[in-house]
């Protein structure tokens, strides 16, 4: 399929940590303009083959740009949930010309060693097969070429940008892209506070706060996200 078919610019739809785009079907389901929107897994997530190379961000935006480059399209908007959010921004910084418009949602914006320790002290394969059974079974069924793998590749993602983020104060100010970043008011691990700090930095931001909204994106009021993001891409 040539994605570049349509008036408009398509919609990429990139998952967070953990996940594959299933995650993201229940949302674009809401969507007014559904036709125009496409989904990826990243690379070792979902039925992908777990790489050698470790989980990085430049990695996931390499996994965007080889999509666009396959379904022939050039330029693409882009949503990025949690994980997926950052690397979209990444791509705004790295590839201005292949990004368009970029809407977010519960993305972690600022990294330091002491936000990877909070986010990585559950990422832990054994104990979540033993302390939460439940979570591990659905891990096993979103990734059946190996969970555990995920799961420490994760790790290792996550404490990588506490060393090392992959986006700077700087970097921020110079996304000129239209950027439209959702959070939860009750989001406890991309917090509020940082989020419109970074939001202040950037040329062409709109912030939107959801109330009463923590982050997993199975709690979010998806049919008010999916009307802000078809007013921001005007998908109406």
């Amino acid at each position: 399929m040539n994605l570049s078919n349509h008036d408009m610019n398509p919609i990429l739809f990139l998952h967070g940590a953990l996940g594959t785009e299933k995650q993201l079907h229940p949302l674009i389901s809401e969507l007014h303009g559904a036709e125009h929107v496409y989904t990826l897994t990243f690379e070792g997530h979902g039925n992908e083959d777990i790489p050698n190379r470790p989980f990085r961000i430049e990695n996931f935006a390499e996994n965007v740009v080889r999509y666009m480059d396959e379904h022939s399209t050039e330029t693409a908007n882009i949503f990025g949930y949690s994980m997926g959010g950052y690397v979209a921004l990444y791509l705004a910084k790295t590839a201005p010309d292949r990004v368009g418009k970029i809407a977010t949602l519960g993305t972690v914006l600022t990294w330091s060693p002491e936000k990877a320790a909070l986010e990585t002290k559950l990422l832990n394969p054994n104990k979540i097969e033993e302390k939460v059974p439940k979570f591990a079974k659905v891990l096993d069924n979103e990734h059946p070429k190996g969970w555990k793998d995920v799961v420490l590749k994760t790790k290792d993602l996550l404490e990588h940008l506490g060393d090392h983020p992959t986006l700077s104060t700087e970097d921020f100010r110079e996304i000129d892209h239209p950027v439209r970043i959702h959070i939860g008011d009750r989001d406890s691990t991309a917090d509020l506070n940082e989020t419109v700090k970074v939001y202040g930095l950037m040329k062409h931001a709109e912030l939107s706060v959801m109330p009463a909204t923590p982050h997993p994106i199975q709690k979010v009021n998806l049919s008010k996200l999916a009307g802000s993001l078809d007013d921001f891409f005007e998908l109406m």
